[in-house]
């Protein structure tokens, strides 16, 4: 048994199903079944019960996950401190980060790094709301770039930027022709939507409704990329999108969008990292070449 058993044993826990494991792995999922299974065989038991929506952790699992945590904790630190030792920056740094953020910030951190700090290698996980702040509570990443719907207040958290958000559709609508739209004429619209259950579609739902009316959910869609595909394909379907996610589509003329007003909506871009992480001397490099890089981009995460 080797401790990258132990890892991918506590990813199948984190995430419930041998699929997704897969997916971020960029395997197979029968080679991640094959791999529990000879660790179970290992272990003596089994340490999962598959169901027909993925698996949960058996009596004997839930006993080997808190002692597989405090194991790898302990590996980590031991690791952290040898790192911390050595006077040049190395070790790998694990980030998960809102996909509308992926590029170009972080492929400009990365040409960085290769640049001045050859030894740090970068592990990103891109994911959404909930999925980001599951990373943060179970260490699974050293920091990660997410949206907040308040100013960040703790000690572990830090603002990189505020976005507005923008009625978006192909070029020629109308509606986002103008610099600014208000909210109540997005009554009746179609619209495509994140699914629900959605901190962000529940705030675009309670407003609505605020005002008066139900939004339109024509397409219920999380992919950035297929909700920007949806409405650069059709005439008649909007989306509400972030400046991020659309400013290489706005240049290229492929888009058009109108910022929302009354209310302004708004979501702030914070660097998080685990309340009991450790913070190593590579993990503070690239969070300060992070925070660098969006104040040298006066609080953008494009390069504008």
């Amino acid at each position: 048994m080797q401790i990258n058993d132990f890892r991918l044993f506590l990813e199948v826990a984190e995430l419930g199903s041998f699929t997704r494991v897969a997916a971020q792995r960029n395997t197979v999922q029968s080679n991640i079944s094959r791999q529990i299974s000879e660790l179970e065989a290992s272990c003596g038991g089994a340490l999962f019960r598959r169901t027909g929506r993925g698996v949960v952790l058996t009596e004997f699992g839930v006993h080997v996950l808190q002692r597989v945590k405090d194991w790898i904790k302990d590996s980590d630190q031991l690791f952290t401190d040898i790192q911390n030792a050595s006077n040049i920056p190395m070790g790998e740094v694990k980030m998960g980060i809102l996909p509308s953020a992926a590029h170009p910030l972080m492929t400009y951190v990365f040409n960085k790094l290769r640049n001045e700090h050859p030894k740090i290698k970068l592990n990103i996980r891109e994911g959404q709301g909930s999925e980001l702040d599951a990373m943060l509570e179970t260490n699974s990443v050293d920091m990660a770039i997410l949206f907040r719907y308040e100013k960040p207040t703790g000690n572990d958290e830090v603002l990189l930027s505020t976005a507005s958000t923008y009625l978006v559709s192909c070029p020629g609508l109308p509606l986002t022709n103008s610099e600014t739209i208000d909210f109540k004429k997005l009554q009746g619209i179609p619209l495509v939507l994140p699914r629900r259950p959605s901190h962000w579609r529940s705030i675009l739902d309670e407003t609505a409704k605020s005002k008066g009316f139900n939004l339109v959910a024509q397409v219920e869609a999380d992919s950035l990329k297929l909700q920007k595909e949806i409405i650069a394909s059709n005439s008649n379907i909007y989306a509400l999108l972030g400046p991020f996610s659309i400013n290489e589509e706005l240049k290229a003329k492929k888009l058009q969008a109108s910022k929302i007003i009354t209310p302004d909506l708004k979501r702030y871009v914070t660097l998080a990292y685990p309340k009991q992480g450790n913070v190593t001397q590579a993990s503070r490099i690239v969070l300060e070449l992070i925070r660098n890089t969006v104040k040298d981009w006066k609080g953008l995460l494009i390069n504008s």
